[in-house]
């Protein structure tokens, strides 16, 4: 059997010594599609942000295959550049965690940088300021910066945050694309359950107040029983034209 490109066991996470999620335990697979479902706060980006290696946990084991390679996409407000980048300077940085000790970035590099952008379909915008790119164009920029890296695994933290439906529901083809003519496997923290269960395999429910973490094939997770006690209001998990909906109103 292939191991697990992360496994997670008995993992507290949070920060300055204090708990946000206790004793989760669960694996990424390779070829994964996982989705961290829940409500802002809930503690997904301190998840996805242990699975990455970006944050150490405060218990427990966080195992990561020596195959693994991460390429992190963060919430776009958080990155913030000093200098003036262009889209094709972003997408290069993806490449630094490649390069060896004195090597500079080369026209290799360069290649694969633009064949990440190709990928991600930004190929266009390789000269324009990141800065002055719509927060769409952004997000797909920073998913060819994370393909720059050639992972094996892509973990993104709210990838859809302030883009238009038309604009999510692309932005998710392309990550379901991404995933099926790559084989990497795909994590995504996101506040947007009745989108991403339409693109996810697994989906993890996570909810810091309520002491929530399940997780399980989209199918056994996204049922009205479940997601009307997670959400303490009635719910009801239908389809409309081969599209999983989900609908919430009224008290339990």
């Amino acid at each position: 059997m292939t191991p697990p490109l992360v496994e997670l066991a008995g993992v507290t996470v949070g920060y300055g010594g204090s708990p946000i999620l206790s004793d989760i335990s669960f694996s990424v697979e390779p070829g994964d599609f996982l989705a961290l479902v829940g409500p802002n706060g809930a503690g997904k980006t301190t998840l996805l942000r242990a699975i990455a290696g970006i944050l150490a946990p405060l218990a427990g084991r966080v195992r990561r295959s020596r195959a693994v390679a991460i390429g992190y996409v963060p919430q776009e407000h958080t990155l913030d550049p000093v200098f003036p980048l262009t889209a094709l300077e972003v997408v290069l940085q993806g490449r630094l965690g490649r390069l060896g000790p004195w090597r500079r970035i080369g026209e290799a590099d360069r290649r694969i940088a633009r064949g990440a952008m190709a990928q991600a379909g930004v190929t266009a915008l390789e000269r324009q300021q990141f800065a002055e790119l719509s927060g769409g164009q952004k997000q797909r920029v920073l998913i060819a910066r994370a393909l720059a890296s050639e992972p094996t695994l892509v973990v993104l933290d709210e990838p859809t945050s302030g883009t238009d439906p038309a604009a999510e529901r692309t932005l998710m083809d392309l990550l379901r694309a991404l995933h099926r003519t790559s084989g990497c496997a795909i994590v995504i923290a996101t506040h947007n359950i009745g989108l991403v269960g339409n693109y996810a395999s697994r989906i993890a429910l996570v909810d810091r107040e309520r002491h929530v973490f399940r997780i399980g094939p989209t199918a056994e997770i996204l049922t009205a029983d479940i997601l009307t006690r997670l959400y303490g209001c009635a719910v009801r998990v239908g389809t409309l034209n081969g599209w999983r909906t989900i609908l919430a109103g009224g008290t339990t």
